[in-house]
C-alpha cells in the first residue's frame, strides 16, 4: 500500500526545492499550534484535512491512524473515532472532513470509496459510494464540502468530477471531464462553497482554481503554475470566509494564498520550515465565524490558527492594505 506521503507525489527533493515568493504587504497574524507526532489524544500521524463546526469546534482528518479528532477551537482535545477497516464507522485512509448547519460531520474515506456521516460526537449516521464511475460511485475521493440546503459536493479525483448529493447521500447531479477547459479537470482535488451557493475547486493537474454555481455552471477560474503571486503547485485544499475570501492552500510552495471571490490575489503568508507560521507541507485549511484561519502543516503534525488581521510587514504599504482588504 502506499503511503500518505507517496500518494501526495512528494519526494524529499521536491520538498527541499520549492521556490516561494514572501508577502511583501502583510500575512495573517500567528495565533496557536496544537499536535505533534503520535498516536495519542492530540497527535497526529499524516494529518490531511481540517473543519469547524457553528460552535467553533474543529475537526482534523488523522489519515494514517484512520480517525477523526474532536478540538475546541483553541486546540483542546474533545474526543476522537475511527479505526482501520471498511466497517461502519471505520476508515481506510480518511481523507476529508466538511460540516454541516446542523453540527454533522462528513468524512471522504478514501480507499473504502465512499462519505460517512457523523454526529459531532462521531456517532455513525449512514453513508454512500463504492469504487467505480458511475452516478454516486468514486475513484479517490480527494474533497468534500457542504452547500446551500445541506447540499454536499464531492471531489471525485481520477473520475475527473464533481458530484453532488444530499445531505444523506442521495445522488442529485455532477460535472466535469477530463481536460483543460472550462468546467474541465485535470485532478480536482480541494472543493469550497461560499454563503452565496458557489462552490470553488481546485486543481492539482491545471494549477488553478475554478469558480461554479452550485449547480455547476462554469463562471471563472484563476491560477497557472508557477511560485509567484496567483500562481500554485499544488492547490490541494480551500475555504471561504463570511466576507467571501479564498483561501487556497499551495501546499508545495508552503503557503496559503488569498484570494477575493473573482480570483483577485490579495496576500499570502508561510515558508518551508517547522517555526510558527511556516509549513513542511500544508494540506487542509478552514475558517470559524470569526474569520480565524485553521491550517494543517502535514509533515510538521500540527495545526496552526492564524487571526485574519493582517501583520505588517512593510510598514509603506500596510496602511494601503488595511483600507482596502480590511
Amino acid at each position: 500500500m502506499r503511503s500518505c506521503l507517496a500518494r501526495f507525489g512528494i519526494t524529499l527533493a521536491l520538498l527541499g526545492c520549492a521556490s516561494i515568493v514572501p508577502a511583501t504587504a502583510g500575512a495573517q497574524t500567528y495565533l496557536t499550534q496544537w499536535g505533534s507526532p503520535g498516536t495519542g489524544n492530540g497527535q497526529f500521524d499524516h494529518p490531511l484535512a481540517v473543519a469547524i463546526n457553528t460552535a467553533g469546534d474543529v475537526y482534523v482528518v488523522d489519515t494514517s491512524n484512520h480517525r477523526v479528532q474532536k478540538f475546541t477551537g483553541g486546540g483542546a482535545y474533545l474526543t476522537q473515532w475511527g479505526s482501520q477497516g471498511s466497517g461502519n464507522g471505520q476508515f481506510f485512509f480518511p481523507e476529508a472532513v466538511a460540516t454541516n448547519a446542523a453540527g454533522d460531520v462528513y468524512v471522504v474515506d478514501l480507499f473504502n470509496s465512499r462519505v460517512q456521516k457523523f454526529t459531532g460526537d462521531g456517532s455513525y449516521i449512514t453513508q454512500w459510494g463504492s469504487n467505480g464511475s458511475g452516478d454516486g460511485q468514486f475513484f479517490n475521493p480527494r474533497g468534500v464540502a457542504v452547500g446551500a440546503g445541506g447540499v454536499v459536493y464531492v471531489a471525485d479525483e481520477t473520475n475527473n468530477r464533481i458530484q453532488q448529493f444530499t445531505g444523506t447521500g442521495t445522488y442529485l447531479s455532477q460535472w466535469g471531464s477530463q481536460g483543460s477547459g472550462n468546467g474541465q479537470f485535470d485532478g480536482p482535488y480541494g472543493v469550497a462553497t461560499d454563503a452565496s451557493g458557489n462552490v470553488y475547486v481546485g486543481e492539482a493537474g491545471n494549477q488553478r482554481i475554478q469558480k461554479f454555481t452550485g449547480m455547476g455552471v462554469y463562471i471563472t477560474q484563476w491560477g497557472s503554475s508557477g511560485s509567484g503571486n496567483g500562481q500554485f503547485f499544488g492547490p490541494s485544499a480551500l475555504a471561504t470566509d463570511s466576507d467571501g475570501n479564498v483561501y487556497v492552500v499551495d501546499n508545495h510552495n508552503s503557503r496559503i494564498q488569498k484570494f477575493t471571490d473573482a480570483g483577485t490575489y490579495l496576500t499570502q503568508w508561510g515558508s518551508q520550515g517547522s517555526g510558527n507560521g511556516q509549513f513542511n507541507f500544508p494540506t487542509g485549511v478552514a475558517t470559524n465565524a470569526a474569520g480565524e484561519i485553521y491550517v494543517v502543516d502535514l509533515l510538521n503534525s500540527r495545526i496552526q490558527k492564524f487571526d485574519p488581521v493582517l501583520t505588517a510587514t512593510n510598514p509603506t504599504t500596510w496602511g494601503h492594505f488595511k483600507r482596502f482588504y480590511r
